[in-house]
């Protein structure tokens, strides 16, 4: 029968788990693992957190070079070696430009050094702690072997051997390599003494009846273990009744198989399940890593997209933000894959931001260029708003309007505040061109030179047939030579000529306007092409001023009444179209 029952997981391993199950160092930032680091160095079981202190230090060295890296800087650094004592290891000078990591750099590294240095003298005086509690147990074992090789006298042997186990309990932790060793043979030379000397068996039951009252008691203990929810805390627990079971001297041997295997039961029900939480935990870190994997797949995927405009970017955006917060919802995966895997993931998510801080740049730049291209177009506007060239002015007044439109966005603080210089510009020529009734070119002029033409008409006499077609020619020639009226007035000046036209030269088919010196009559057909030539110049027209309103809400309605009319005038055209096409089919079957 054998005691000893191999723990699955020893303490300070379940310890750096528990660790790693409540602090994710990866995703901390410098200052925040210099503060861990901080908090671990005060705190009074700093010297059993060893693992714990270089996890924060290998994190903190992995960041820092990175952050180095993103910042343009020598990416390698000069981390400290935890096999390299730490009397051996300082704090570099530094010399030339002062980094801004070099602070929280030399900073962490002191208080790496100086814990280091503390933890060794720890060990240092540990081990011959150890080494001083090895050679009392001993010196203990050779009494032992003295007292079970020459008992003399049970009465007086037995109150030495208690002495000596309680002096053996009482001497404190012997070095791991030893521990076994002195153990067994302190257990062996026990179990001499009880089972090979024939001691007097009153002191001998009463020693067992007290070692079967403890040993039920350890039982008992165990078994309540074994009902704890808590498995990694009743493993702990369970570890140190082992310890103080072996210390135990045996029992009755008709009890020793009964109790050790309630024992043992009871321990092997806690092994189980702390071994199966360990197996759930491995399991659900694997889950964990999968979701990972698929959420690392979805930012690749979003940073690879091919993205056109600022609201696609911003919509994605988002979309990377709902991805992070799911991110985080999920529990960490296994120890070996999990640091890999939130690199794969903050990679992809810094691609996705890189390019986005540069399409916001390169977009700038644009918008940048396009007002200067915007502000030369003012300037000439500007030097042009005055000018009394009508024509030539007024022309390149369209072209600059053509110009202004085909030009992309500008920033937009200063598109408002533009468009309205421009538009001003625009304005004082316009305004000052068209307010000159007498002026050559004027919208004005012209609607004036329209009405004394259409009262010339009135005021012509018919003659016979050929003066009354050179007189039609010639009208219709000077009407034809005057320019654009106002938009208002051009409906209601158009019908007045023409009602002029048929009065005066009814059988002329001139009298429209156009061609007014021909006696033949148009064709069905030439008058749909007239239409259709006269309805293309006016949708031209609304379509160079449709772009030149100003900005308020006002001129936004009367934006939309043009476009309105452009659309039904093109619709108008497509039906004229349709009709000239069908007078060709007709006259191509006669």
């Amino acid at each position: 029968m054998s005691e000893e029952i191999k723990p699955v997981v020893n303490e300070e391993t379940a310890d750096v788990v528990k660790k790693e199950q409540e602090v994710n160092f990866a995703e901390k930032t410098l200052a925040e693992l210099s503060g861990l680091f901080q908090s671990l160095s005060e705190s009074e079981d700093r010297m059993k957190r060893s693992k714990e202190a270089e996890a924060i230090k290998s994190a903190f060295y992995k960041r820092l070079s990175k952050e180095k890296a993103e910042a343009g800087e020598d990416a390698v650094v000069d981390e400290p070696d935890e096999n390299t004592p730490a009397e051996e290891q300082t704090v570099p000078l530094q010399s030339g430009p002062v980094s801004p990591f070099a602070a929280i750099e030399a900073g962490f590294k002191s208080l790496y050094v100086a814990y280091k240095k503390e933890r060794a003298e720890y060990n240092k005086e540990l081990d011959a702690q150890r080494e001083e509690n090895l050679a009392k147990k001993q010196a203990i074992i050779e009494e032992l072997k003295t007292l079970v090789e020459e008992p003399g006298d049970m009465k007086d042997a037995f109150p030495k051997f208690r002495d000596i186990q309680n002096r053996w309990r009482e001497v404190g932790p012997v070095p791991q390599q030893s521990f076994r060793d002195v153990n067994d043979t302190y257990q062996l030379y026990v179990t001499k003494f009880y089972d090979l000397v024939d001691i007097n068996r009153e002191l001998r039951d009463l020693d067992f009846k007290k070692n079967l009252e403890a040993k039920t008691a350890f039982c008992e203990a165990a078994e309540a273990l074994a009902e704890d929810d808590n498995v990694v805390d009743a493993f702990k627990e369970l570890q140190k009744l082992h310890e103080q079971w072996k210390d135990l001297g045996p029992v009755a041997k008709e009890f020793r198989e009964e109790i050790w295997e309630r024992f043992r039961a009871a321990t092997s029900v806690i092994n189980k399940k702390y071994q199966a939480h360990f197996e759930g935990l491995k399991e659900q870190q694997a889950q964990n890593l999968e979701a990972k994997k698929a959420l690392c797949e979805e930012v690749e995927a979003i940073a690879g997209k091919e993205i056109s405009s600022s609201t696609e970017w911003n919509a994605l955006s988002k979309q990377i933000e709902e991805i992070q917060a799911r991110w985080r919802s999920i529990g960490f995966a296994t120890r070996k894959e999990n640091q890999k895997v939130y690199d794969r993931f903050r990679a992809a998510c810094d691609k996705f931001f890189e390019r986005k801080r540069a399409s916001f740049t390169e977009f700038k730049d644009s918008m940048n260029a396009n007002l200067e291209k915007k502000m030369a177009i003012i300037q000439e506007a500007e030097s042009l708003k005055d000018s009394t060239d009508w024509k030539a002015t007024g022309d390149r007044f369209i072209e600059l309007q053509k110009q202004w439109k085909e030009i992309g966005a500008v920033p937009r603080k200063k598109s408002e505040q533009i468009w309205k210089r421009f538009r001003a510009a625009c304005d004082t020529f316009f305004t000052a061109r068209d307010n000159r009734p007498d002026g050559p070119g004027s919208l004005g002029a012209n609607l004036a030179a329209k009405k004394a033409l259409i009262e010339e008409i009135k005021a012509y006499v018919p003659a016979d047939a050929a003066a009354d077609a050179a007189a039609a020619k010639d009208f219709a020639a000077k009407w034809n030579e005057i320019g654009f009226v106002p938009f208002k007035e051009k409906d209601r000046i158009q019908a007045q000529y023409r009602e002029a036209m048929q009065e005066k030269f009814p059988r002329s088919a001139g009298n429209g306007g156009s061609r007014g010196g021909e006696r033949r009559p148009l064709s069905e057909k030439d008058k749909l092409k007239e239409q259709f030539n006269a309805l293309q110049q006016e949708i031209q027209t609304y379509e160079n001023n449709i772009g030149f309103f100003g900005l308020s809400k006002g001129a936004e309605k009367l934006k939309a009444q043009m476009q309105e009319r452009i659309d039904a005038a093109k619709l108008k055209l497509e039906e004229l179209k349709a009709q000239i096409r069908a007078k060709e089919a007709q006259e191509g079957q006669e």
